[in-house]
């Protein structure tokens, strides 16, 4: 899945989401990038009901992970307050991607260099009052 989406309402978003996450395997990284406020905790809702996950989805800022059973377990990660990528190895964050699920990043470019290459990157832009650009790049194939 490569392309440029907009998305005009939160729905639409989680919509857009949902579509990746039916696609995804244990294994698979997606790593958000956006703005605050841009959509990315609605992006992993969507990409959460995809993976068959039916608890609720909110943002990890302050435990930095959340972990969801589903039809493929989610690793909900949040580097926004992560500071040094030091902290990353405190909390297994490599171990992660031996867990057999799907492991989705948001603010993933505070560090790039802790993801593997192989994963599907989406950016995120404000365009509007309820416009969002979704940019989705996979890298998976």
């Amino acid at each position: 899945m490569n392309e440029v989406v907009i998305t005009r309402s939160t729905d639409e978003t989680r919509a857009l989401g949902e579509r990746l996450g039916r696609t995804l395997a244990a294994g698979d990284t997606v790593a958000i990038v956006g703005e605050l406020g841009a959509g990315k905790t609605a992006f992993v809702q969507g990409l959460a009901r995809g993976l068959g996950i039916t608890s609720t989805i909110s943002s990890p800022t302050f435990t930095i992970v959340k972990e969801h059973d589903g039809r493929v377990p989610l690793f909900h990660v949040d580097f926004y307050r992560v500071e040094h990528a030091a902290e990353l190895a405190n909390i297994g964050f490599d171990d992660y991607f031996e867990r057999g699920g799907v492991v989705a990043v948001e603010w993933a470019d505070r560090f790039w260099e802790a993801l593997p290459r192989r994963r599907v990157d989406v950016r995120i832009e404000l365009v509007g009052a309820d416009e969002r650009r979704v940019q989705i790049e996979s890298a998976l194939q």
